[in-house]
């Protein structure tokens, strides 16, 4: 399973002048619902930027409802006032990088829904990904090397196994700002670990187990220490 990102904070500034950029053309063209936004190339050009941030400031406002991509035709306003667009993307080029308190708090409410959804909903095709990054990550704990990622992975194979599209999406843009806080705070010493791996152990289970009290319970108790952890640090 590979580690998506969808955003990146090093390049906030320049998707965020993207984002402007693109407002400023849709409002000088006047395009309404349903309208065709130039292509990638073009936009690219026009700001003289490249193609991959055009890419990844068009995702951004299609997560947020205000554009939508169809395959093979292109990218297209969606059915949103120009009033209301305006307001909606000074909103989104207001929002703050979000702390780490408010990250793991986030991260906890999202997967005590995702486990429970994951235990009901999860296939054989999503108990062997996950089964596949629970071994990944048990690995270079023994080895004594950082898992940081290979843990998240196995979290957002959780995520995925919900069936919640909108959920995993969400998981996905959160997932390198807790990475790169992880590694910041050195979260994850050997101790805590080794014990994750018992942990995890009991989330899978559970959720093979389509044992959905089980499965938020386990997540619970693996997610006590890391609470604890960051209400220290935020004093």
């Amino acid at each position: 399973m590979k580690l998506e990102i969808l955003t990146k904070n090093e390049n906030q500034e320049i998707h965020n002048g993207i984002i402007a950029k693109i407002r400023d053309l849709m409002n000088y063209k006047n395009l309404e619902p349903g309208d065709k936004l130039p292509s990638e190339r073009m936009l690219s050009e026009k700001f003289q930027v490249s193609r991959s941030n055009v890419r990844e400031a068009i995702q951004k406002l299609e997560f947020y409802g205000i554009l939508k991509s169809k395959p093979q035709s292109g990218t297209f306003v969606a059915d949103i006032g120009q009033v209301a667009m305006n307001g909606m993307i000074d909103d989104i080029l207001r929002l703050e990088d979000p702390d780490f308190k408010s990250l793991v708090e986030t991260r906890i409410l999202l997967e005590l829904k995702t486990v429970r959804m994951a235990a009901q909903r999860r296939t054989e095709k999503d108990l062997k990904e996950m089964e596949s990054a629970l071994k990944a990550y048990t690995e270079k704990v023994m080895n004594g090397e950082d898992a940081v990622q290979e843990d998240l992975l196995f979290h957002l194979s959780i995520a995925k196994a919900s069936g919640n599209s909108t959920i995993n999406t969400l998981m996905l843009i959160i997932t390198p700002e807790i990475i790169t806080n992880f590694e910041k705070h050195h979260v994850c010493d050997k101790n805590q670990s080794f014990k994750a791996i018992q942990e995890h152990n009991d989330i899978f289970e559970a959720i093979k187990a389509q044992d959905i009290q089980k499965a938020k319970e386990m997540m619970k108790v693996h997610f006590n220490v890391l609470y604890q952890y960051c209400y220290n640090i935020q004093k």
